[in-house]
């Protein structure tokens, strides 16, 4: 992080602290676009705001290693949360790089890597293992009382992987994986021959809907999801059966059948059984997906459930989507914007990016 931006932290914390600056922005904190948790080359564990140019803007310190992050709607502060399995998620004030709060599970929960704000940003709602009981939770965090847990719900499933908010709305849709675990067994899938993955959807702790992936996927776990503007859902799944996978992407809108989306199965087969992050155009007409393993995106045309083009980069996986395309990170260090399927832009930078790149 260059030395005029952290002088500007430091000025802007002073005006903080002396009450000059009461109600911070987003444009106090560089104007970023996106976050992402990253590594830097001498194995310390980053925060990044980065701008729409694909300028690092700010680089917070992290605990550890990091896999996703959540904006606040409004104030410029993101909550970074621990590589699963993780007990901690840390809150940060992206203007001085304080750490407001710790997010820390109750006794035998352990958070999965993911959460979303409400409208308001009034809450913050965390997916967990219950890894006792053997089913997922919903933690609720009241950010106007410094992040407080003020109640637990349900997550319909098992795993709740990823967690999004359908727009304009306070239903929360919720990527059960199907898979259980436990810390005393660190990463082990313990229930591969039983696991079955659903979306939910979830409002004010009830549980509204449960899909479920169809018999013939009831090993593909259902992980990473991303929501167009009229609420449809396109989700990523990862494949833990042992033969060739049958489809990785699906969409689903509340009240219909899960569709799954097309591809040959050698396009398939170079994924290898794993979608790292998913993103939908804003105009809901595409959807791109990762695979790191593979070195592979995809998209899709929604309207024909079909696959439309891949691209190869290595170790790519964090994926968004902008008013003129997508945009890209990879382990190896690259941003890059994709429009009109061409790579039109890329900036190298001196760190690992990690799994997932988010909107601010």
């Amino acid at each position: 992080m260059s030395g005029p931006i952290t002088g500007r932290r430091r000025f802007l914390g002073g005006l903080l602290a002396a009450g000059l600056l009461p109600n911070p922005t987003w444009a106090d904190a560089g104007s970023p676009a996106f976050l992402s948790a990253a590594a830097n080359q001498d194995g310390t564990f980053i925060l990044c705001g980065i701008s729409a140019d694909l300028q690092i803007r700010f680089a917070l310190p992290l605990p550890a290693r990091g896999h996703a992050a959540a904006a606040h709607p409004s104030r410029p502060e993101a909550v970074a949360f621990a590589r699963r399995p993780g007990t901690f998620a840390v809150v940060i004030d992206c203007v001085t790089g304080a750490q407001k709060a710790v997010l820390t599970c109750p006794e035998s929960r352990h958070f999965y890597g993911h959460g979303a704000f409400s409208g308001d940003g009034s809450l913050l709602f965390t997916t967990e293992n219950d890894f006792e009981a053997g089913v997922g939770r919903i933690g609720v965090w009241d950010t106007q009382q410094g992040y407080k847990r003020v109640d637990e719900w349900q997550s319909g499933g098992i795993g709740p992987h990823d967690i999004k908010r359908l727009p304009g709305t306070e239903t929360l849709v919720v990527a059960n994986g199907g898979i259980d675990t436990h810390p005393d067994t660190g990463r082990t899938k313990l229930n591969i021959a039983t696991m079955r993955s659903n979306l939910a959807y979830v409002t004010g702790g009830d549980v509204l809907e449960v899909v479920e992936s169809p018999s013939h996927l009831q090993k593909n776990s259902i992980r990473h999801l991303a929501v167009g503007p009229d609420g449809s859902v396109a989700l990523g799944m990862q494949w833990q059966g042992t033969g060739a996978v049958p489809a990785l992407v699906g969409t689903h809108s509340r009240g219909r059948a899960l569709t799954l989306l097309e591809a040959p199965a050698n396009n398939l087969r170079e994924m290898e059984g794993y979608v790292g992050s998913i993103a939908m155009s804003q105009n809901g007409s595409t959807i791109a997906v990762t695979s790191p393993r593979g070195g592979i995106l995809q998209r899709y045309d929604t309207q024909s459930s079909r696959l439309c083009d891949t691209q190869r980069l290595t170790d790519i996986s964090g994926v968004v989507a902008t008013n003129t395309g997508f945009v890209f990170t990879t382990g190896t260090g690259l941003l890059v914007r994709l429009a009109d399927g061409e790579f039109t832009q890329e900036k190298q930078s001196t760190v690992s990016w990690d799994n997932h790149l988010v909107l601010v």
